[in-house]
């Protein structure tokens, strides 16, 4: 087993402008970049497919890629990068934060270049292959990143750059919608992912030549190989299930052998993991209440993305809208998350985690509340979709830094790494599983429709899009559902006040 040597408290090299800026370039690749399939897929389709073979239905008679394998392509990044975010912050620290932060940038590049390439008879594989690449590409900068930032900068400065590093993570993904959607409508999709190429490229530029930063070990290295792979095939079936099983067939032995295979493979890893000497999940750290309740309400709150992708791809599917006109509608999410994640900061120090938590909770709540109404006119939907929209960004904020401070705030010194490795893991396969999920549900009914919604909700203006207005309500239900969880799990785990602090 290796043990380590904790590194110095403080090091000759101190960081600057040029290094941080390629630190927030290599985050944005991910957050602004990445982020946009959602809001883009129809567009992917169309280009990739063609014309429609049936316009009312907006379907193809023999797609290159369908509407299950682009859900997969949405949800495969995010998935990859919660697989492996522990394992290659564990690698950064071993081997050098600059390396993996370099390696990671460059597997950007290769992501994106596939995605560029998608087309013809190998799109689906170069689709999906890339967005993998993505996802690995993440894993490897966030953590890596981060850590330069704390090892680089102190005091003030360490603060700034902190900010920096948050602002290139949540800006980027407020800004998705409005980015992809325009580069989608005006110059093709395709030149989203040749930016993100650009982009890496510069980054690797500002970040080469930084001295390295690691952690000295002695003894032999020890890697968890088994815990990894069962957790990959557990979570790999589960998505598959997920996306295609209503494809497939709910009840067929391939997608029953899918589920208990994901089933079978997360508790054998549970097995694995407290026998493992360094488990790559130590599921010891969910003895602690306030950390569990935490990492569940994250992954739950994470998942409620599923809001944004479906009702994106609503408005340009059923309204018609243009993937740029609907993302201009995201704006003030974007503004929102950036303007108030501090105030989430504040609302902390004065009432503890508890409090800002289930209001951020209950803010993303009302937002999935206000989008249900999908049988009004796209005239009144628009606007309460911006409002919805600019809540979901105001939740968001509320909830961010409060969550991440019940996390970690209570842990021992001694499991902080492992504590923060599990909680961005959670917030990366919550988005992944959240959208999947919501996904699904909309690509399952958006054929055949939900009668009882339609039992509720009479629709307005035109009708051959019913099914598909409903199929929405479906998919933002489950929305509502999550929220209403993870409100319970903070309630049920997260002390009163900064009652935390002291546990």
């Amino acid at each position: 087993m290796a043990s380590t040597i904790p590194a110095p408290a403080r090091t000759t090299f101190q960081g600057n402008d040029k290094l941080l800026l390629g630190i927030v370039l290599g985050v944005i690749t991910f957050w602004l970049f990445a982020g946009t399939t959602g809001t883009v897929a129809p567009n992917i389709l169309v280009e990739i497919n063609g014309a429609y073979s049936d316009p009312v239905h907006k379907t193809w008679a023999t797609p290159l890629v369908d509407v299950a394998a682009m859900n997969l392509a949405v949800s495969i990044t995010a998935l990859f990068s919660g697989m492996f975010i522990v394992v290659a912050g564990g690698l950064a620290d071993r081997i050098g934060r600059v390396r993996i932060s370099l390696i990671g940038n460059g597997l950007g590049i290769l992501g994106s270049l596939m995605i560029v390439l998608a087309a013809g008879p190998v799109a689906l594989p170069l689709l999906l292959g890339g967005r993998a690449i993505q996802g690995l590409s993440a894993a490897c900068i966030m953590p890596a990143t981060m850590a330069l930032v704390k090892t680089y900068w102190d005091g003030p400065g360490r603060q700034r750059a902190v900010s920096m590093w948050s602002i290139g993570s949540w800006g980027g993904s407020g800004l998705a919608s409005i980015f992809g959607g325009y580069v989608a409508t005006f110059v093709g999709w395709r030149w989203i992912f040749i930016a993100s190429i650009v982009i890496s490229v510069i980054s690797i530029l500002l970040m080469s030549g930084t001295p390295e930063s690691k952690v000295a070990q002695t003894g032999t290295f020890t890697f968890d190989l088994a815990g990894v792979l069962v957790f990959m095939v557990s979570m790999l079936a589960l998505m598959i299930v997920l996306i295609f099983g209503s494809k497939i067939g709910w009840l067929t032995p391939t997608t029953i052998g899918l589920f208990v295979v994901a089933v079978a493979g997360l508790v054998l890893l549970v097995r694995i993991e407290g026998r493992a000497v360094k488990p790559f999940i130590n599921f010891e750290l969910f003895k602690n209440r306030t950390f569990t309740g935490a990492t569940i309400s994250n992954f739950l709150l994470n998942g409620t993305i599923g809001l944004l992708i479906v009702t994106q791809q609503l408005l340009q599917i059923a309204g018609g809208m243009t993937a740029s006109d609907a993302g201009l509608l995201t704006i003030g999410y974007a503004i929102m998350i950036i303007a108030f994640i501090r105030l989430g900061e504040k609302l902390l120090q004065r009432f503890g985690p508890r409090q800002p938590m289930i209001w951020g909770s209950l803010i993303v709540g009302v937002a999935s509340v206000l989008l249900l109404p999908t049988n009004l006119l796209l005239s009144e939907y628009r606007w309460l979709a911006v409002v919805a929209y600019a809540l979901f960004g105001l939740g968001l904020a509320f909830y961010a830094t409060p969550s991440t401070d019940a996390a970690l705030a209570n842990l021992p010194a001694d499991q902080a790494g492992a504590g923060s490795g599990i909680y961005k893991m959670a917030s990366s396969l919550g988005g992944a599983i959240g959208a999947a999920i919501s996904l699904a549900l909309f690509s399952a009914f958006s054929s055949s429709g939900a009668q009882f919604v339609g039992d509720v909700l009479i629709n307005q203006g035109r009708t051959d899009n019913t099914a598909v207005r409903q199929a929405a309500v479906v998919a933002l239900l489950f929305n509502v559902v999550m929220v209403i969880i993870a409100v319970v799990s903070i309630m049920a785990t997260v002390p009163k006040g900064r009652e935390h602090a002291e546990a």
